[in-house]
C-alpha cells in the first residue's frame, strides 16, 4: 500500500530495461513505483495480459528482481486460466502491481470477463500502486491510441477511465501516434490527453498529474488539450530526470 495512504498510478513508454545479455532488469521508472508503497519488502506483481501471458515475459519478470532480496515478485496469469484461486484477493495483497505491453484491448476485454477490471479500482482505492508500461500505462486512462486492431492505429475509448484523461504513449518513437492523438482530441473522441515519449512516466495521485518523470535525458512528457476554436494545444511538460 502506499506510504502516504494516497492513490497512485505510474503510466509509461518504459519501465524495465535491456540488459546487456537480452534481458530485463530493473529501470527508474519501476523503482519510482516501488518506492511509493514505502515498504521495505514491497509485494510486486506482474500481469502478462496484454502479451497474451507469453511465458517469456513472466520468466523475464523474474530473471529481473533476481537478487533483489527487497521485492516479492509474483505474477498473475489469466491464459490458459488464473494461476491463483482468487485473482481478486491476489491483486489487493500486492504493494504494487505492474501491467506489461501489448494489445490493450485484448486487456481489457479479458480483464472485463474474468473482474479484474473491478479488482484494480478496488486496489487503488486501497491504496496499491498501479504501474504499467505502454498499454498497461492505456489501461488507466478514459482510452488513447493503440495497435491492437492493426498495423494502422486507431481509438481504444474503454479504458478503466481511474484517470479521467486520454493517453498517448512511444509519443517520440511512433510517428502516427502524435497526429491521431491530436485529432481524438480536436474532435472530442478523448478529453484531454497526457501522453510520454519513450522512457517517461507519469505520476498520477488521486486522480491529477502530480509530475511527469523519464529514464532518459531528454525525453518528455505533454498534454494534450482542446482550445476553444477547437484547434489542439500540446504543451511539453517539466520532465524530471530520474537518471
Amino acid at each position: 500500500m502506499s506510504k502516504d495512504g494516497k492513490r497512485h498510478i505510474v503510466a509509461t513508454s518504459g519501465g524495465f530495461v535491456a540488459d546487456r545479455r537480452g534481458g530485463w532488469r530493473v529501470g527508474p521508472l519501476i523503482d519510482h513505483a516501488l518506492a511509493l508503497s514505502g515498504r521495505n519488502r514491497p509485494r510486486v506483481c506482474y500481469l502478462g495480459t496484454a502479451s497474451g501471458d507469453q511465458e517469456w515475459g513472466t520468466a523475464y519478470w523474474y530473471s529481473a528482481f533476481a537478487g533483489h532480496e527487497d521485492v516479492r515478485p509474483s505474477h498473475l496469469r489469466l491464459f490458459p486460466m488464473p494461476n491463483v484461486d482468487d485473482p481478486a484477493k491476489h491483486l489487493l495483497e500486492q504493494d504494487v502491481i505492474w501491467v506489461g505491453g501489448g494489445s490493450v484491448a485484448n486487456l481489457l476485454a479479458v480483464w472485463k470477463l474474468h473482474g479484474i477490471d473491478d479488482a484494480m479500482r478496488a486496489a487503488w482505492d486501497a491504496g496499491v500502486v498501479l504501474a504499467g508500461v505502454s498499454a498497461g500505462s492505456l489501461c488507466w486512462h478514459v482510452g488513447g491510441t493503440t495497435d491492437s486492431f492493426g498495423p494502422d492505429l486507431r481509438p481504444v475509448t474503454n479504458g478503466l477511465a481511474l484517470l479521467p484523461y486520454g493517453n498517448g504513449v512511444h509519443y517520440d518513437s511512433e510517428e502516427q501516434r502524435r497526429p491521431l492523438l491530436h485529432r481524438l482530441v480536436a474532435d472530442g473522441t478523448l478529453p484531454t490527453s497526457y501522453a510520454t515519449d519513450d522512457g517517461v512516466g507519469l505520476h498520477y495521485v488521486d486522480t491529477e498529474l502530480h509530475e511527469s518523470l523519464t529514464s532518459e535525458d531528454g525525453k518528455l512528457g505533454y498534454v494534450v488539450e482542446r482550445g476553444d476554436d477547437g484547434s489542439v494545444v500540446e504543451t511539453p511538460l517539466p520532465t524530471r530526470f530520474l537518471g
